[in-house]
C-alpha cells in the first residue's frame, strides 16, 4: 500500500478532525450561552404558551429518542437472535445511540426551563405517571447503552464471554423498544388531544425510530468509510439500505392505518386530517411522503444503489422522520377540546399579534432563539461523536473474528 492511498485516514485524525472538534465545542459554547440567557428572561423567549406548551425542544427529543434506539436496535438484534450483522459496525452505531441519547437527556433539561427542577422530578416524583416512567427508562437506556459498548470492548479484547455480550444485548433491546413505547404513552393517554390518543403511536414510534436510526448508521458508516476510518463491505451497505426501505414502508402502514382510521366517515379525527393533508401542516405532511417515497425507490431499486444516492436516501428518510414528529407534536395542540378555556393574554396565546381570537394562527413555530439553543445542543452531540472516533476503539473488528 502506498502512502498515498493512506491519506485519507490521515486526514481524518489530523487537523480535519481537530477542526470539526473546535467548530462543534464553538457551536455548543454559544448553545451554553443562549441557554443562560433563558434561565435568566424565562421560556417566555420562546414561542411557546400555554396553548402551545412544548415546542422544539420536545420535538428534537422525540426524534432524539428515535435515531438513538434505532442505532441500538440493530446494533444489538444480530447478537441477541444469533444472526450475522453488518459487518462488525456495531460499536458505531452503540457509539451513535450513546451520543444521541445524551442529547435527548439535554433536550428535556433545557425544555424545564430550570435545572434545579431535575430534582424535584425525583423528589416529588409520582410513579404512576408515564412521565416518570419515561425519565426512567431513559436513564437506564442509557447506563445500558454505555455497558454495552464497554462489554463489546472487553469481548473484543478477549476479557469476556459471548454469553454475556448476548445477555447484555437481548437487555438492551428490550430497553430500547420500552423508550419508544413509554415514549408514546405520555402522548397516547392525552384523551383531550386528539392526534396524540391512539393505540398505534407505541408501534408507530418504534417503526419510525428504525428508519431514522439505520438512516444515521447508514449515513455514519458511509462517510466514515469514505474519508478511511473504517472499511466495510458493499454488500453490508446494500444491506442496510434494503432494511432502510422495508421500515420506511412498514412506518407508511401504520400511518396510513392510523388517518384511514381517524377520516373514515363518522370517526372523530376527520379535522386532524384535513390539518394534516391540506390545512397548516400539510407541508411537513408531504415533505415526508415525497422523501419516505424517494428513499423506498433507492432503496428497492437495484440500479439506483450507488453511495451517493445511498446518502440522499438515508437522509431523505431522517428529515422524513423529523417532519413527522412535528406534525405530531404541532398537531396536537391544532384542535383544542375546549374552546375559551382560559383568559386571553400574551402569555397563552402563541402569536399575540395574530389578534384576539383565542385559537387564530394557533400554530407554533420557533423563535430564532431557541433555533440557537437547538443548534448548540446538536453541536454538543456533534463533539462527543468527533471525540468518540478520536479516542476510542471503534473501529469494526468483529468481521475479523
Amino acid at each position: 500500500m502506498t502512502e498515498s492511498t493512506k491519506t485519507p485516514a490521515a486526514r481524518f485524525g489530523g487537523r480535519g478532525l481537530n477542526l470539526g472538534i473546535i467548530i462543534a465545542a464553538i457551536m455548543t459554547v454559544v448553545g451554553l450561552v443562549l441557554w443562560g440567557v433563558q434561565l435568566t428572561q424565562g421560556l417566555v423567549v420562546t414561542n411557546m404558551r400555554n396553548l402551545d406548551s412544548w415546542g422544539l425542544y420536545i420535538t428534537s427529543f422525540m426524534f432524539l429518542v428515535g435515531l438513538s434506539a434505532g442505532g441500538l436496535i440493530i446494533s444489538s438484534v444480530p447478537r441477541a437472535f444469533g444472526v450475522k450483522g453488518f459487518g462488525g459496525i456495531s460499536k458505531i452505531a452503540v457509539w451513535t445511540s450513546i451520543c444521541c441519547t445524551v442529547l435527548a437527556i439535554a433536550f428535556v433539561i433545557v425544555d424545564l426551563g430550570n435545572p434545579l427542577r431535575i430534582w424535584e422530578l425525583f423528589a416529588y416524583s409520582n410513579l404512576t405517571s408515564p412521565l416518570m416512567w419515561d425519565i426512567i427508562v431513559l436513564t437506564v437506556y442509557l447506563i445500558l447503552s454505555i455497558v454495552y459498548l464497554w462489554a463489546t470492548l472487553r469481548f473484543e479484547n478477549g476479557k469476556g464471554s459471548e454469553m454475556a455480550l448476548r445477555i447484555i444485548s437481548v437487555i438492551a433491546l428490550i430497553t430500547a423498544i420500552l423508550v419508544h413505547s413509554v415514549t408514546a404513552w405520555i402522548f397516547g393517554l392525552q384523551q383531550g388531544r386528539e392526534l396524540w390518543n391512539t393505540a398505534l403511536l407505541a408501534p408507530w414510534f418504534v417503526s419510525s425510530a428504525l428508519v431514522c436510526g439505520v438512516a444515521l448508521v447508514l449515513v455514519v458508516v458511509i462517510v466514515l468509510r469514505k474519508i478511511g476510518y473504517m472499511e466495510l463491505a458493499q454488500d453490508h451497505v446494500v444491506k442496510m439500505l434494503k432494511l432502510l426501505g422495508v421500515f420506511v414502508l412498514v412506518d407508511l402502514y401504520f400511518f396510513g392505518c392510523d388517518l384511514l382510521t381517524a377520516s373514515f366517515p363518522g370517526g372523530s379525527g376527520a379535522d386532524v386530517v384535513t390539518m394534516l393533508i391540506s390545512g397548516a401542516l400539510a407541508p411537513f405532511f408531504w415533505i415526508e411522503i415525497v422523501l419516505c417515497g424517494f428513499a423506498a425507490l433507492i432503496a428497492f431499486v437495484p440500479k439506483l444503489r450507488i453511495n451517493p444516492l445511498i446518502v440522499a436516501a438515508a437522509i431523505a428518510a431522517i428529515v422524513a422522520i423529523f417532519c413527522k414528529r412535528v406534525q405530531l407534536l404541532v398537531g396536537g395542540f391544532q384542535i383544542p377540546n375546549i374552546d375559551y378555556a382560559g383568559v386571553m393574554t400574551s402569555s397563552t396565546i402563541t402569536n399575540w399579534t395574530a389578534g384576539m381570537g383565542a385559537y387564530q394562527s394557533l400554530v407554533y413555530f420557533p423563535t430564532l432563539f431557541e433555533f440557537g439553543i437547538v443548534l448548540g445542543v446538536v453541536g454538543l452531540g456533534l463533539l462527543m461523536l468527533l471525540l468518540g472516533f478520536k479516542y476510542l476503539p471503534l473501529k469494526p473488528a468483529e468481521a475479523l473474528r
